[in-house]
């Protein structure tokens, strides 16, 4: 009897089987799981990453001479101008953070709003962000993959082709124009955007800045195009002030990469350079005061200390390049300082803190771009009211991301009175102010240094350089591209060039 018992629910069971199926789908489906991503949340983690990572400071900022490392190892680079290669050197961080996560989190939104007419505003955003995006990945390297871009996440294609400069430069110009053009404030927003909160008024404008930044980029290569491309930009609405600025707002669970790297591992290792220092302090700017900070009398990293910080512009020493970990305590004897750690930083608790926003696309870039753009007659408008636009709205903007580190209205006055705009020095004066406007952000600072050739900078003189010529010219291309998409690479090095710091990209024509 126990026996058969055992076997009644059994039977039942096998009987009617579809039943018990159902019982069982039940048991193992979570009713409160999410069957689908919205994907304006993986816009925002697309957002949120194209942060710049730490490595920025170990090229991009020694190259335009913002501030370096005296160290050598993980730290070599832009400083001795030398190439770090490694399967997560510091050549590849611009790469892997905007491959790995942009890329593919951006191309995925792409996919899932294009034939969705109520997300067609988040379908445009992506365009644009995609567009930024891919103008710093190949400004940092040349050709790239481009149109593959992402399939591996889609499509299973792990072996992208790279694309030519050039034909990205035309797909990203026509990516901006037109899916700035197609933002609607009559459809459907995203409200929950973390750029802009669904403004579809300032994504415009956005989209058009950095159209015209796309434009500008291709003066030496193609003017033609250049013009036709600022002139779009400035008819579909350029940013009007420092609220338009395509900023992202890191916090503690979202940490801006650069300041994280300040403040950790590298926080006494990272110092501003005479060259930065000295321009600032030449010219009486009052951003040195909002920027600087030194540590009087230091002796090691442990004596950088709340007692001895000082932001006095008047104390400020920035350190010389053509120095490293050897040679550098000789030189801080010569300039009268206690040790190297003696030297002028960014000043971490402001600027440089682990949460301080990350400015991509300005109000301030905007209107010197636009100056130049007016000094080339490709615009109408004052240049010198561009240019004083320009440094005004930077000058403002250091407000925006610390209030310690505002400028005062009355030294902005100062300052403007007394380096007013000189057309006979009209390029170099605008942009050796894009220069500093975009301090912080290195790839755009390198970018426009080899366009323009601003500001002008004396090479650094450190013996052990591996370039060729006086300045890196590109990024090298990351070693696991070897490994994994070695046929490509090799197609696209061949085309472009030896990969190398020395090879030019494409808009970068001598």
């Amino acid at each position: 009897m126990k026996k058969s018992l055992f076997y009644i629910p059994l039977i039942a069971c096998l009987v009617g089987v579809s039943s018990c199926e159902k019982g069982f789908d039940e048991l193992n489906v979570n009713p409160t799981a999410a069957t689908a991503l919205n994907p304006s949340f993986t816009f925002n983690n697309a957002m949120i990453n194209t942060t710049f990572p730490g490595s920025t400071l170990v090229f991009e900022h020694p190259i335009v001479q913002f501030m370096f490392s005296p160290n050598s190892g993980v730290l070599a680079g832009g400083n001795f101008n030398v190439d770090n290669r490694g399967p997560t050197g510091p050549n590849a961080g611009i790469w892997q953070r905007y491959y790995r996560d942009v890329t593919r989190y951006v191309v995925d939104v792409m996919a899932k709003t294009k034939d969705d007419p109520a997300r067609s505003n988040l379908y445009n955003m992506a365009r644009i962000w995609k567009a930024y995006s891919f103008m710093v990945l190949t400004d940092s390297y040349g050709d790239i993959p481009y149109k593959d871009a992402g399939l591996g996440f889609l499509g299973g294609n792990v072996a992208p082709k790279y694309d030519t400069q050039q034909s990205i430069y035309e797909d990203i110009i026509k990516e901006l124009t037109e899916a700035s053009a197609a933002l609607d404030a009559a459809k459907p927003i995203e409200a929950g955007d973390i750029l802009y909160g669904g403004n579809i008024s300032r994504w415009k404008r956005f989209g058009y800045s950095t159209l015209l930044r796309a434009g500008m980029r291709l003066t030496k290569v193609n003017p033609a195009l250049a013009q036709s491309t600022v002139q779009k930009a400035v008819q579909g609405g350029v940013m009007q002030a420092n609220a338009d600025n395509a900023v992202i707002r890191n916090n503690a669970n979202y940490q801006n990469p650069v300041g994280g790297t300040l403040n950790s591992t590298e926080a006494a290792n990272y110092y501003l350079t005479s060259h930065f220092v000295n321009y600032l302090r030449t010219n009486a700017d009052p951003r040195l005061a909002s920027i600087a900070a030194r540590y009087v009398g230091a002796k090691s990293g442990a004596e950088q200390t709340a007692a001895r910080l000082n932001r006095d512009p008047a104390v400020q020493i920035g350190m010389p390049l053509g120095f490293d970990n050897g040679t550098i305590p000789a030189q801080a004897t010569r300039d009268g300082l206690a040790s190297f750690y003696d030297y002028s930083q960014l000043d971490r608790t402001r600027l440089g803190k682990i949460d301080a926003p990350c400015y991509l696309v300005t109000y301030a870039q905007t209107q010197l771009l636009l100056a130049e753009a007016a000094v080339r007659g490709w615009v109408t408008g004052s240049v010198a009211e561009y240019y004083a636009a320009g440094v005004t709205a930077h000058m403002q903007q250091l407000g925006d991301a610390d209030a310690a580190s505002a400028v005062p209205a009355a030294a902005i006055t100062t300052y403007l009175q007394r380096n007013p705009f000189v057309p006979a020095n009209g390029l170099e004066q605008i942009n050796t102010q894009y220069w500093v406007a975009s301090f912080l952000n290195g790839p755009e600072a390198f970018a426009n240094f080899r366009r323009s050739g601003f500001p002008r900078l004396t090479p650094n003189p450190y013996p052990g350089k591996e370039i060729k010529g006086s300045f890196i010219n590109r990024l090298s291309y990351p070693d696991n591209e070897k490994a994994v998409n070695l046929a490509n690479l090799t197609e696209a090095t061949t085309r472009q060039g030896a990969d190398n710091l020395d090879t030019r990209v494409w808009w970068d024509k001598q």
